[in-house]
């Protein structure tokens, strides 16, 4: 799983991980094992995961096998660095977005963009070196209410003038919240164009045993969409609500 010597793609995925318990009830079971095999075969450049806890007393209690690990770290697959940020901090622990890569980790940065205080969220950046080349990658998981998103996506908007050289590769990820994809105009407006937006079937991903909605999305600049796809098939739905997202894209010539 080491990189080549010299990059014409980047393969880019984003994956609600449902903090690694699916369930309800005396019915809740532990996913992170079976989540840990299948990041692992989406075979990403750069992994996204929101809902990701970083430790959780309650459930290490509950759970036999619950890893000693962080999540984050836990579900790196071999040779790949794990960047990790708290969004929230709950009763029994914290969790968060994180980043998964293959490719050498130059940077990371973080900011609060909670709306309320009844949702904490974040903005997790990661600067990573592809090919001798800086590409920037953005981990979101936007609020549940519109207003929310709205003003997320322009704090959004602020970081990434105020942190991202203009002429660099960026991808910005996550979990969107976004039914009908009314966030696709404001990213559009900044320069990214939407990984899902192309001809051919629909990339739905929510929920993920019947999905009707698209929430998760991929969106990119100074980059070229090749592909996209949604992985389907029993072990996709009870690994967690959401299934992944994942994206080819062409690093245009700097």
């Amino acid at each position: 799983m080491n990189p080549a010597s010299s990059v014409s793609t980047l393969r880019v995925a984003t994956y609600n991980i449902h903090k690694g318990v699916q369930g309800i009830g005396p019915a809740r079971r532990l996913e992170i094992h079976n989540l840990g095999h299948a990041i692992e075969g989406l075979d990403a450049d750069i992994v996204c995961l929101q809902e990701v806890r970083k430790m959780n007393r309650q459930a290490a209690l509950r759970f036999r096998h619950w890893p000693e690990q962080p999540q984050a770290d836990f579900l790196a697959p071999e040779g790949y660095t794990a960047v990790y940020e708290t969004n929230a901090v709950t009763r029994h622990g914290e969790h968060g977005n994180a980043l998964l890569t293959r490719w050498p980790v130059l940077r990371k940065t973080h900011q609060d963009i909670s709306d309320h205080r009844f949702e904490q969220r974040g903005l997790l950046h990661v600067a990573i070196e592809v090919d001798a080349r800086t590409v920037h990658a953005i981990v979101l998981h936007l609020g549940l209410i519109k207003g929310s998103r709205v003003r997320q996506v322009a704090l959004l908007r602020e970081f990434i003038e105020r942190e991202i050289p203009a002429g660099d590769p960026l991808v910005v990820a996550g979990d969107f919240n976004d039914w009908g994809a009314r966030m696709r105009y404001a990213m559009n407006a900044m320069g990214l164009r939407d990984a899902s937006d192309l001809r051919g079937p629909r990339t739905l991903t929510y929920p993920s045993r019947l999905p009707v909605a698209q929430l998760d999305f991929i969106y990119g600049r100074h980059v070229e969409v090749v592909s996209t796809s949604v992985p389907r098939g029993p072990i996709w739905a009870r690994m967690s609500d959401h299934l992944p997202l994942v994206a080819e894209f062409a690093l245009s010539k700097g």
